[in-house]
């Protein structure tokens, strides 16, 4: 027979200080001044961004979701502030993201410099390890899980406050015996063993977020603007570290899996922008139109229709028009699984292959003509570092 597995003791990982990290950028390297002329782009892409333009200026005017699902390089190449700027002029109506873009995000808004060299840090067994990137973004996501906070809102509160708040053992434990059927009984059951575990002090803990005007999180807390995080359990470095929490990280999933559908709830006439992201988004959409929809069809409602999809990516989407629909299965571009699950998901879907940055950057100067303005550099500042948090977690 063979031998039984053992699993790994993850307790046992050694792990590093983030700033003795050879990281390979800086936010001040990155960050694309949104007010400056984009890129030359091709006439093709070129018309397909005025129309998506023109798509999410009639979908805002009848109230519709705007919703942009971006995968992590778009923050590793520096399109935070113009996230930000979009978010500001009321352009987007629902940010979502993988678990790797609030990693950056958040290493770049504590640190001001992120990614690593993934080759050479594997084969030291240094991958990932680093304290601070696991340590805090575990903290944020136990402290926003006993308020039945998603993962997005609970990271984004914790970058924008500059920290949190730490509940005492007695209270926490009072809590679990007074109501054990409480849906965030498991919540404060986790937050309880971190706090014996790693000996937590109870109060204040302060953090500073010396760079969170760049922080994406941080900008839609401030806007109150839904972020949504999609993450996979060992996708993320953060499963690289003691303190990781498989169940933490999925209660907070799930809490915004639920929110991430009450924007496609409100998608009819709307605009989905798909922009790098191959896997995470076109997964997380359609299992979240095929919810709405069935609920719908439970009310005698009809299906989300009347939408517009744009997919963004670098690829050449297999050298098909996907305007025509799907592809038979002989030609190789039907395995383009960012591609076939959205033309599979109603509405209306386009293809660019473009820079995501380059998208984002003529996407925001049309968007601000089409509005009668024109981009001028007012960042939004959300405040210097703050010597205790604003809210009382």
């Amino acid at each position: 027979m063979p031998t039984p597995l053992s699993p790994l003791d993850l307790s046992r990982i050694r792990v590093f200080p983030l700033a003795q990290r050879h990281s390979l950028s800086t936010v001040d390297e990155v960050l694309v001044e949104p007010t400056t002329a984009p890129p030359a782009i091709s006439e093709f892409n070129a018309a397909i961004i005025e129309r998506c333009a023109r798509d999410i200026k009639t979908a805002l005017e009848r109230g519709s979701s705007v919703m942009l699902i971006y995968g992590a390089h778009l923050v590793k190449n520096g399109g935070q502030l113009l996230l930000g700027q979009l978010l500001d002029r009321g352009f987007l109506t629902h940010l979502a993201t993988n678990g790797a873009g609030t990693i950056h995000d958040w290493e770049f808004s504590w640190l001001g410099r992120s990614t690593e060299n993934v080759r050479d840090n594997v084969a030291t067994g240094s991958f990932g390890t680093w304290d601070e990137t696991g340590r805090y973004v575990h903290l944020a996501l136990l402290l926003g899980g006993v308020r039945g906070w998603g993962y997005g809102k609970s990271l984004g509160k914790f970058i924008y406050e500059d920290g949190a708040n730490i509940p005492t053992e007695a209270e926490l434990a009072g809590q679990i015996q007074a109501e054990p059927g409480h849906p965030l009984t498991p919540a404060r059951a986790d937050l309880l063993h971190a706090i014996q575990r790693f000996g937590l002090k109870p109060g204040p803990h302060i953090l500073t977020h010396a760079h969170r005007n760049s922080s994406v999180l941080a900008q839609a807390v401030r806007q109150e603007i839904a972020f949504t995080v999609h993450p996979g359990i060992g996708y993320d470095i953060i499963a690289n570290h003691p303190w990781f929490n498989g169940g933490v990280i999925g209660r907070a999933a799930g809490v915004d899996f639920a929110l991430f559908g009450g924007s496609v709830e409100k998608l009819d006439g709307g605009v989905v922008l798909n922009v790098g992201s191959a896997i995470m988004g076109p997964q997380v959409f359609e299992k979240s139109i095929s919810c709405v929809n069935n609920l719908r069809l439970q009310a005698n409602r009809p299906i989300v229709s009347g939408h517009s999809i744009y997919v963004v990516d670098l690829q050449d989407g297999g050298n098909w028009d996907w305007s025509k629909g799907e592809p038979p299965r002989d030609n190789s571009a039907y395995y383009l699984r960012f591609c076939k699950s959205f033309s599979r998901m109603g509405g209306t879907m386009h293809y660019a292959q473009c820079d995501n940055v380059a998208f984002l950057h003529h996407l925001f100067h049309k968007l601000e003509t089409l509005h009668g303005r024109t981009a001028t550099k007012d960042i939004p500042d959300i405040g210097e570092p703050n010597p205790e948090p604003r809210y009382k977690w």
